[in-house]
């Protein structure tokens, strides 16, 4: 961690001034970025192609309408971005918590979220607007990849489903998070409270089902129900595509965890089979 540290410590005692790093920790890399925690209360954060300066003021903005926390920014400097570190754990990571209160604020959370102007927002993030055709046509590309890893008892059950015609793409789109993983939605481990929001470098202009999915995907089908409920019902059609990209996105999931050697991901995806795959 060499060459990175001293990168971060330069960068600190840049834009910080005052601020004396006492300890830092590398917390780890995902698809988009690698990120350091320093004296435990400030998360610095490089990223890998997301443009840190866009994010910031994405950032700034969601902050201003969103009902949970999000990272507020502290400082970029190309390609690096930093903010004070939001309390709590990742849900991925809090043993026992129930999933569906979590899931009724991550509903309201969608639902403000989903309710800001597409125009406004497109100005900071991209439209992701994958056609849901193509989405199963990656699903089978992936879950060739991982099919050895799928008990035999599954299987039947997920072929047909990559066989069976897609659900009819969304009619509009949405600004969201784009990733809402449990691994991005933080909580205090012995309330279940969400605490915060994070890892934005995804957020899109998207089929506003797509979180949902991953609620689904993570957290169960009464969860879905609860966030649906918080959300204020299901718009025609979104339930089904929800459905589907959680489907869809396990195989991603799991894949990812092979890959990465990070079991935490094989054992969700393996758990979930047993709602979605049913």
């Amino acid at each position: 961690m060499g060459d990175a540290a001293a990168r971060v410590r330069a960068l600190v005692a840049a834009h910080l001034p005052g601020y004396e790093v006492e300890s830092l920790t590398r917390l780890g890399a995902g698809l988009d970025n690698v990120a350091y925690e320093v004296n435990g209360d400030l998360i610095v954060r490089f990223g890998t192609g997301a443009n840190a300066d866009r994010e910031a003021r994405l950032l700034t903005a969601v902050g201003n309408f969103s009902p949970l926390p999000v990272p507020v920014p502290r400082f970029t400097d190309a390609g690096c971005l930093a903010y004070p570190k939001l309390r709590g754990v990742p849900l991925l990571y809090a043993a026992g918590v129930d999933g569906v209160p979590v899931a009724a604020a991550l509903g309201g959370f969608l639902a403000a979220l989903h309710a800001a102007p597409v125009d406004r927002m497109a100005k900071l993030v991209e439209t992701d607007d994958l056609p849901v055709d193509e989405w199963r046509r990656e699903a089978r590309e992936t879950y060739s990849a991982v099919s050895a890893n799928i008990p035999a008892a599954y299987r039947r059950r997920v072929e047909s489903f990559l066989e069976t015609p897609p659900p009819e793409d969304p009619h509009t789109l949405a600004f969201s998070h784009n990733d809402l993983g449990i691994e991005h939605v933080l909580v205090e481990p012995l309330t279940g409270t969400v605490t915060g929001v994070i890892d934005w470098s995804d957020a899109a202009i998207v089929d506003p089902a797509y979180d949902f999915g991953l609620i689904h995907r993570d957290l169960g089908p009464a969860a879905l129900d609860a966030a649906l409920a918080a959300y204020g019902g299901a718009p025609a059609g979104l339930r089904e595509r929800a459905v589907f990209y959680a489907r869809c996105s396990l195989f991603e999931d799991m894949a990812y965890g092979l890959e990465t050697s990070r079991e935490r991901y094989v054992t969700k995806s393996l758990v979930a089979l047993e709602w979605l795959f049913a």
